[in-house]
């Protein structure tokens, strides 16, 4: 009897998850990128997961210097069907190196559209520290936020069960990795939680410190054990890209297992994992940045329905400069608008000249 209350109450969580996330009769898929061309966002779209085509070959998707306020640049891109199944939802780093010669940034930029076509923003600079924020009397994890000059890598993750202070439930829950030049020696990973309107945010709480810079996380429930499983670049300890999971969505997750990684690239340096499943699919799928190569790499490799034993890498086909990014499911009226959206656009171009 335990075991079916314990089965039935994970079935649960798992579809509280997946509101955000599911798709009516899915048609294939949308990847969602930082181009490797520029620092703007890209799209390319694929009917099996592995064979793509770029959008409006490769060239920015929106108008990154109109949306992303600090530096005009967008990273990163990490894209979810938002809490009503209908709209959609990204956030990605505001950062440009290209202008500003660093690798250091300041904030994020939060993107909603209702037709992954035309989006809107709102950015957060974090150097502004509890007036940025949506809850500034809250009890806060730097002395001085003017002092934060890393703020990388966002992702996202629908919570139906997060309560808010007036009683409402649901948030997106939004992770990150931040550094504080004056009151941080490494990079760690911090979590907020955005409105359902996505357009406030949270005070920074920590969610993950070993000891050592960790960047680049990814978070998936699995319906397969009830957890919650976390992608993650380890920078101390044995680099690379590490698995771990947690009972819970905040945590703890518990420092990976030393043999539990992607290790087929033997040396080569790794980061970006982000995780995705095939139509009618238990396994799962985690791409991922092969950065040391020359030229760099953006590799797709198999994992189990629990997703570990990563194997069987191979190279994304059909994108012209992939980069860190994500994968979103589409129906076929999505994907069929998507395709002729760029048709027009490279129409409009070609006519223009």
């Amino acid at each position: 009897m335990k075991q079916l209350i314990s089965l039935f109450f994970a079935t649960l969580a798992f579809a509280c998850q997946l509101s955000a996330q599911t798709v009516e009769r899915p048609y294939g898929y949308l990847y969602c990128h930082m181009s490797d061309k520029g620092e703007w966002t890209a799209y390319a779209l694929s009917r099996d997961g592995v064979h793509y085509h770029d959008l409006l070959e490769g060239e920015e998707v929106y108008n990154t210097r109109a949306l992303s306020r600090i530096e005009g640049g967008a990273r990163d891109a990490f894209i979810a069907r938002a809490a009503d199944g209908k709209s959609f939802v990204m956030v990605t780093t505001d950062m440009c190196v290209k202008r500003s010669k660093q690798w250091y940034n300041y904030g994020i930029d939060l993107l909603k559209s209702n037709d992954l076509i035309h989006w809107t923003s709102v950015t957060f600079d974090f150097r502004n520290g509890p007036r940025t924020f949506s809850d500034p009397e809250s009890p806060d994890v730097y002395n001085d936020y003017s002092k934060i000059v890393r703020v990388w890598a966002p992702q996202m993750i629908w919570d139906a069960n997060h309560e808010w202070p007036d009683g409402t439930k649901g948030g997106y829950f939004v992770y990150y990795s931040l550094l504080n030049a004056e009151e941080d020696t490494y990079d760690r990973i911090f979590y907020s939680y955005a409105d359902r309107s996505f357009t406030q945010l949270t005070k920074p709480q920590l969610l993950i410190d070993w000891g050592y810079a960790t960047i680049d996380t990814d978070i998936n429930y699995l319906a397969s054990d009830g957890k919650y499983h976390l992608l993650i670049k380890k920078e101390g300890g044995k680099p690379g890209i590490f698995t771990t999971s947690a009972e819970r969505l905040t945590g703890p997750y518990p420092e990976p297992a030393e043999d539990d990684y992607v290790d087929f690239e033997g040396n080569k340096k790794c980061e970006g994992p982000s995780a995705f499943q095939l139509i009618g699919d238990s396994t799962w799928r985690v791409a991922y940045v092969e950065y040391s190569s020359k030229p760099r790499r953006y590799r797709i490799c198999k994992a189990d329905q629990y997703l570990r034993n990563f194997h069987e890498p191979e190279d994304i086909l059909g994108v012209d400069a992939p980069q860190h990014g994500s994968f979103l499911t589409l129906n076929k009226k999505e994907y069929r608008r998507l395709e002729k959206w760029s048709k027009r656009q490279l129409a409009k171009r070609k006519n223009s000249k």
